[in-house]
C-alpha cells in the first residue's frame, strides 16, 4: 500500500508544478486568457476547475476517512471531468487570437491532466477494495511515512490551490482585471 501512496505523492507533486506553469504562468501571466473575448469562456472553465480543486484536495487527500468526504470528493472529480470535457472542446476556438493552441502547450495539458487524474485513480485504488461481499471503502493510513507525505503535500498544496482559484475569479471580474493588469505591468520580467 505504501508504494501506491508514494506514487500518489509523486503524481500530486508533478501535477502541482505543471499546474502552476500552465494555470498561472501561461493562462494568467503570459497569454492573459481572461482579456481576450474569444478565450473568456476557456478562462471560465479553468476558473471552475480551480474552484473544484481545493475541495478535491480536502476530500481525497486530507480527510478521506471522515464520513462522507470521499463521496463528496468523487462527486467533485466527476464535475471536474465534465468541466474538462467542455474546456477541451472549446479550446480550439478560444485560442484563435494567438493562431491556435501551441502543440507544446497541448502536450503540457496532457501531462497536467494525466498526473491530476493519476493521483485520483491511485486514491481510488487505495480507498476501495473488492471483497467477496462487494466494493468496500477502507481507511487510508496516514500514519506511515508514505501517508504522512501525502497528507503533508495536501496541506501544502491547498493554500496555493485556493490562491489560484481566487486569482482566476478575481481576473474574471472587470475591476479585478484592471487591478491585476496594473500590478502585472509594474513587473518587468517574464
Amino acid at each position: 500500500m505504501d508504494i501506491l501512496l508514494y506514487l500518489l505523492a509523486a503524481c500530486l507533486s508533478i501535477f502541482a508544478v505543471l499546474g502552476i506553469i500552465d494555470g498561472f504562468y501561461l493562462h494568467i501571466w503570459r497569454y492573459r486568457l481572461y482579456e481576450h473575448a474569444e478565450s473568456r469562456f476557456e478562462h471560465l472553465t479553468h476558473t471552475a476547475r480551480t474552484v473544484l480543486f481545493p475541495g478535491i484536495v480536502c476530500c481525497l487527500f486530507l480527510f478521506p476517512n471522515e464520513p462522507g468526504m470521499y463521496q463528496i470528493g468523487l462527486f467533485l472529480v466527476l464535475a471536474d471531468i465534465g468541466v474538462l470535457a467542455i474546456d477541451a472542446y472549446s479550446e480550439k476556438d478560444s485560442r484563435a487570437f494567438m493562431g491556435g493552441l501551441p502543440r507544446w502547450e497541448y502536450i503540457l495539458h496532457l501531462f497536467v491532466n494525466g498526473f491530476h487524474f493519476g493521483s485520483i485513480l491511485l486514491f481510488i485504488g487505495l480507498k476501495f477494495s473488492v471483497e467477496p461481499s462487494g466494493l468496500i471503502a477502507r481507511e487510508i493510513d496516514f500514519s506511515t511515512p508514505a501517508g504522512q507525505l501525502v497528507h503533508w503535500l495536501g496541506v501544502n498544496i491547498l493554500p496555493g490551490a485556493v490562491l489560484m482559484a481566487i486569482l482566476h475569479i478575481w481576473v474574471s471580474l472587470p475591476g479585478g482585471r484592471v487591478w491585476w493588469q496594473t500590478k502585472r505591468n509594474q513587473i518587468t520580467c517574464c
